[in-house]
């Protein structure tokens, strides 16, 4: 049997694997009331995650980008605002601040900071100190922000896209070497959204989410990031012989 999402039934194919950006779609398809496995070809797929759905014109649509896929998800079955505010208003407006935000800021610059820390063949300090200290900075203008509109999410009291967007890279902070105990009032938010049941459900696909569990044991860290490495750098060789 269908799903019905506020009138409108998807048709949805999401192509995701288990990393920050790949795990927003997932959390945000089980916010909006998610109730069976309706989004059917779940798999790594190269530059992830990605997804299809059978648009107003009976026409299948492709949407790649994490951000473009939120916005999407929200236009198109968010019509009661579950994760969202409507559309125009103060609050969608600022949803979109954070939401340009990581992607234009956070994301890129915690990646680099993973790259440099983890998967580089050697270290370079100047790369892991630049790209660290500029995840710090970003993360402190968060946690100043939640600090001074004493909300308990990004926009309001209510979860959203932004949050959503935020939380995998927030999660993994300590993989890039930044810690959350830095980051009262972030902790504290990261910690709100972890007890979320659509955010617990979410994570953990296509696999288990077990980053916080990861991060206790030295060896699993160091085992991970080196098995990680090695396929980012296959990757970047494989991608220069294109």
């Amino acid at each position: 049997m269908a799903v019905v999402f506020d009138e409108k039934t998807p048709d949805i194919n999401l192509y995701t694997t288990q990393t920050p950006n790949g795990i927003k779609i997932s959390i945000a398809l089980e916010e909006l009331g998610h109730k069976e496995p309706w989004f059917l070809d779940i798999n790594p797929n190269g530059r992830i995650p990605a997804m299809t759905d059978t648009f107003n014109d009976g026409k299948q649509i492709r949407l790649f980008e994490s951000g473009s896929i939120l916005q999407y998800l929200v236009e198109q079955y968010d019509t009661k605002h579950k994760i969202s505010y409507p559309r125009g208003s103060r609050e969608s407006y600022e949803v979109n601040n954070w939401l340009f935000f990581l992607h234009g800021g956070l994301g890129p610059m915690q990646g680099q900071a993973n790259h440099f820390y983890r998967y580089a063949p050697e270290k370079i300090e100047y790369g892991i100190n630049r790209y660290q200290n500029e995840t710090r900075r970003l993360y402190s203008v968060l946690d100043k922000h939640l600090a001074s509109t004493k909300s308990e999410y990004l926009v309001g009291n209510k979860c959203t896209i932004a949050d959503i967007a935020h939380w995998g890279w927030v999660e993994a902070g300590p993989w890039a070497g930044v810690e959350l105990e830095e980051f009262p009032n972030l902790k504290a938010w990261d910690d709100r959204m972890l007890a979320r049941p659509g955010v617990e459900k979410g994570r953990h696909v296509p696999d288990p989410h077990r980053m916080r569990e990861m991060m206790k044991d030295k060896e699993a860290v160091e085992r991970h990031a080196k098995e990680s490495a090695k396929w980012i750098q296959q990757g970047q060789a494989d991608d220069a012989k294109k």
